[in-house]
């Protein structure tokens, strides 16, 4: 097409496929460089824990109690920052008896910060409860579980090991134990379960098992507070196992804290069974029991280590108390009083000397011992003395 002075129009030119090429790959790459320019954050691939591989899981009284290491550093090596959180799935298993991975969901998340709280001796451990009425129906019913944990919200580790445990009824917690302290042991007593958790008449019970735990803060601090879900009582032991419903703990030491709590056991197809703990009973032992009074005390009349002068010498058996802190001996003038002291010390030998007394009087005396809890006993039999006047 052509104009009026036989030129053509602007319309019909065209840029040469050259300029059109390069002026295309020219914009791409002020794009991507402007989206690459240097300093720019770029956010951290949060690590994923490493996988915990040694789940183990037992019935513990209504729940199944869960054990397992938490990892320490990330799949590629790295040590995490902080303890991660937890995940406990529970499914069901297939009639072969394997677990059904379709049917694992999360029952209980520990957050990182709580962790600690689970922890013992390098493991964590986690009750999962269990209604008695879920057990009463189906009992011997297989559980499956699975942990995982998860450092962020956007990943979590792998699956653990797969554990399976069949879960039965058992008795239910005992509702209360009496504590009496005497001054060998501190005696415990429960009464019997009749009943099953779930409210079932009791199968016969085997024996009781005994745990204790110490509380090293003082008596007078606040009032500890509540353990969380599925948490076991923190450094409570195994101290004994018994046969009835009572037991007698020697193994005590005056002034400390200690909470008892007892389990009856069972057994169902050759295992032993536990019922979930009793109520705890709280016991600080005070040593308010005085030694038993001395014996033997007896009296002899010696020459004073100066001319014309004598002195009592006395001697007693020795007391058994292991907390025997020592002796103290009174003298009196008259007789069924107790009188003064002779030492202002206590003694710590059965044995004493009395260089105060004076010719012409009659003394009685009388011992007693004193433990370290300050405990005085009762005095010993009294002894008589007639100081008379030495022989030139």
């Amino acid at each position: 097409m052509e104009n009026r002075k036989g030129t053509r129009s602007y319309a019909e030119k065209r840029p040469a496929p050259f300029f059109t090429t390069f002026h295309f790959l020219f914009s791409i790459f002020l794009i991507s460089a402007g989206c690459g320019a240097p300093g720019e954050p770029v956010p951290p691939t949060p690590p994923v824990p490493a996988t915990i591989k040694d789940l183990a899981a037992h019935q513990a009284g209504d729940g199944v109690e869960l054990t397992f290491t938490l990892p320490s550093s990330s799949i590629s090596g790295e040590r995490l920052p902080a303890s991660p959180a937890v995940e406990i799935l529970r499914g069901n298993t297939k009639p072969d008896g394997s677990a059904d991975a379709k049917s694992f969901r999360v029952v209980y998340t520990i957050p990182g910060a709580l962790v600690g709280n689970y922890q013992a001796d390098g493991s964590v451990s986690f009750i999962d409860p269990i209604a008695p009425e879920e057990t009463k129906a189906h009992p011997g019913r297989a559980v499956a579980y699975v942990v995982r944990t998860r450092a962020s919200q956007k990943r979590a580790s792998a699956d653990s090991n797969v554990v399976t445990v069949r879960v039965y009824p058992v008795p239910a917690p005992i509702a209360s134990v009496e504590a009496r302290v005497t001054e060998s042991g501190v005696e415990l007593s429960w009464p019997t379960p009749i009943v099953t958790a779930a409210g079932e008449p009791m199968p016969a019970i085997a024996g009781y098992r005994i745990y204790r735990s110490e509380i090293h803060s003082p008596a007078t601090a606040s009032p500890p507070q509540e353990l969380p879900a599925g948490r076991p009582e923190s450094h409570a032991a195994l101290l004994a196992a018994s046969e009835s419903n009572s037991y007698r703990d020697t193994s005590f030491v005056f002034e400390r804290t200690y909470v008892y709590t007892v389990r009856s056991v069972i057994q169902v197809e050759g295992k032993e069974l536990e019922s979930s703990d009793s109520q705890p009973v709280t016991v600080t032992p005070r040593d308010i029991f005085p030694p038993a009074a001395p014996q033997g005390l007896v009296a002899a009349l010696l020459p004073g280590t100066n001319p014309g002068t004598v002195l009592v010498d006395l001697s007693w058996s020795i007391n058994l108390e292991t907390d025997l802190a020592g002796y103290r001996v009174y003298r009196s003038e008259q007789e069924g009083v107790r009188g003064q002291l002779i030492t202002s010390e206590l003694l710590p030998t059965p044995a004493v000397r009395d260089t105060t007394v004076e010719p012409g009087h009659r003394y009685w005396y009388t011992v007693t011992a004193v433990d370290r809890a300050g405990n005085e006993s009762a005095p010993s039999t009294p002894v008589a003395v007639d100081v008379t006047q030495p022989a030139p």
